[in-house]
Formats: structure tokens, C-alpha cells, sequence
């Protein structure tokens, strides 16, 4: 029997909401899937603490200690010292969990726009109106400005809420200014998380194309897409390259199949036509239907990018 996919790796980033949980609630069969393999959790949101992550993860099911955690408040507050000396006071906009990393770094904290000379921002349901306006000043007097992620929306149990990314755009309008990144797709947090497991070889899994998707084949690591959260095939086939997942699966539980079992390609039973915009895959009797999405990505990577983008998929 061929090798696990999850075999050829030394570790495993693996995305938390929408890959591992949506919210309070467990994906089925997500702690299963990955119990017993080299995991470590990396995670856009800022809000809680590796530590509360881990209990989180824990409350769920799956085994997590607390050093397998990496969330992009670590790498922010990391690429923030990297770009400011010691004892540069920050106005930070995010949640306590942000609040302590930045100040663990050696980077007062300070309330008003006019004593800051940078500006960190992360999610915290929190935020309001004065604050993104405290950092849009600070911002426009020139204090230096690192977000930890700029994912638009949140997967939770109830649907997509507002992501820190959707704030982030707020004062991006108001000030006419980029932030650097820390979090996916940007390749800070990915490093961090290397470096923290003593790990070379990386296979990055998520549920985002945008981020997990597009931030691991920056970082040079083969991407692994679960079909469990934001994205889904239609988004897969309209997909530019930097988006196009190494693998797909509709859950982690494809990390224990044979690498060729959810690997884009040609499967038995299953044909593809593209005729204008639509691409149509159709399936023989008694084909297995969730083959499908393998033949359709396949069929849509030959075309080039343009084309791809308008794509219609029809499974039939």
C-alpha cells in the first residue's frame, strides 16, 4: 500500500478556523484525522493566546500543547521589533493576547495616537470606531504600521463574520497607507513556525486560498486545500497559480490517504469538456461523484489564467 500523504512531511501547518474548527465547534473528524501526526497550528487570528488556542484545541478533542501553537499576534509583534528599536512605543489595536506579545518584546504600550511611533493592528471583536481612528492618526504622522493578518472574513459555526483584514481596509482608506503583513499568505509567521518545531519540510493545509493557499506556495511548501471552510471547487477552478492547492480533500482525513487520492488528475469514469466559459465534468454510471473535483481542477489548469477566471463548473 502506498506511503500517507502526511508521511512525506515533517511537519504540518495546520490552519485553525475552518480547517480544524469553525468557532466553538470541531470540524467531524478533524481531531482524528490528525491525531498522532507532527502538527503545528498556525493561525491568522490574533485574538486569544497560543496558550488559550491550545486549550481551545484541547476542549475539542484534538492534542494540542500549548508550544504546538503559533497565531499571528507571535508573528506580528515579532516582524514589529524587527523594524523598530527596542523601547518604541506602540498604540496596538487588538486583542489583550496582542497586547502581551508586543510588550514581551520590549515595546511599551501607549494609548494615544500622539505618543505612538507604530501601530500594530489585529482582530479583537472589540475594536471600534475610536480606536481604528487613533491608529488612522498615528498612521498619518508617520508611525510605522504592521498588521498581523488581512483575512476579510472569520469562519465560524454561524457563518463568515468580519475579519480583521475588513478593519485593516478601514484604515488603509482613511490614511492612503500599506501595513506589512505577518500572517498567511505572507511568510513570517511560516518561518516562525519552522524555526519553532525544528522542522525543513512543510505541507501547509487550510481552508483559504487567499491565505494558507497562496502563503505556502510563497513560502515554497506543498499546500493541502480542505474543503471544510471558505473556499470550494468553483473557487479551485477560477483559481490563479499562486492559488492552486498542491492537493485537495473535503476533510483532513485525506492526510492518511496515498498522496495520488487527492492529487488533481484524471480519474476513471469521469470526462471534461470546456466550451466558452463552461467547464463540464461528466461522470459514467456508477463513477465515484467525489472524484469529480480532481478531473474538473485538472481540466481547468490547462487553460491559462484568464481563461480560468471566468470558468463555470457544471458536475453532472
Amino acid at each position: 500500500m502506498s506511503a500517507a500523504l502526511a508521511a512525506g512531511y515533517d511537519r504540518l501547518l495546520v490552519d485553525l478556523d475552518g480547517t480544524a474548527y469553525a468557532g466553538a465547534a470541531a470540524i467531524p473528524g478533524a481531531s482524528e484525522a490528525l491525531d498522532g501526526l507532527p502538527v503545528t497550528y498556525v493561525t491568522n487570528n490574533a485574538s486569544r493566546s497560543p496558550a488559550e488556542v491550545a486549550e481551545h484545541l484541547r476542549d475539542l478533542g484534538f492534542a494540542a500543547p500549548d508550544d504546538t501553537v503559533v497565531t499571528s499576534a507571535q508573528a506580528g509583534a515579532g516582524l514589529l521589533a524587527s523594524l523598530v528599536p527596542a523601547g518604541t512605543p506602540v498604540l496596538v489595536v487588538g486583542a489583550p493576547a496582542l497586547r502581551a506579545e508586543v510588550e514581551a518584546r520590549g515595546l511599551p504600550l501607549v494609548e494615544k495616537a500622539e505618543d505612538a511611533r507604530a501601530v500594530i493592528q489585529g482582530h479583537s471583536p472589540e475594536t471600534g470606531w475610536a480606536r481604528l481612528s487613533e491608529a488612522a492618526l498615528a498612521i498619518r504622522a508617520g508611525a510605522v504600521w504592521v498588521a498581523t493578518n488581512t483575512d476579510a472574513t472569520l469562519p465560524t459555526e454561524r457563518g463568515l463574520l468580519v475579519g480583521n483584514g475588513s478593519m485593516v481596509a478601514a484604515v488603509r482608506n482613511a490614511t492612503e497607507r500599506e501595513p506589512q503583513v505577518a500572517g498567511k499568505p505572507y511568510t513570517p509567521i511560516f518561518v516562525d513556525a519552522m524555526r519553532a518545531a525544528g522542522a525543513t519540510t512543510a505541507l501547509v493545509v487550510g481552508d483559504r486560498l487567499d491565505t494558507d493557499i497562496e502563503g505556502g506556495n510563497a513560502f515554497g511548501s506543498d499546500t493541502y486545500l480542505v474543503l471544510t471552510g471558505v473556499n470550494d471547487v468553483q473557487d479551485v477552478v477560477a483559481a490563479p497559480d499562486r492559488h492552486q492547492p498542491t492537493y485537495v480533500a473535503e476533510t483532513l482525513e485525506g492526510l492518511r490517504q496515498p498522496r495520488a487520492a487527492t492529487s488533481p488528475g484524471p480519474r476513471a469514469g469521469w470526462t471534461a469538456t470546456v466550451d466558452g466559459d463552461d467547464l463540464t465534468v461528466t461522470g459514467e454510471p456508477g463513477a465515484d461523484r467525489a472524484d469529480a473535483k480532481y478531473v474538473a481542477i485538472a481540466a481547468a489548469r490547462e487553460l491559462s489564467e484568464e481563461r480560468r477566471s471566468g470558468l463555470r463548473l457544471t458536475i453532472r
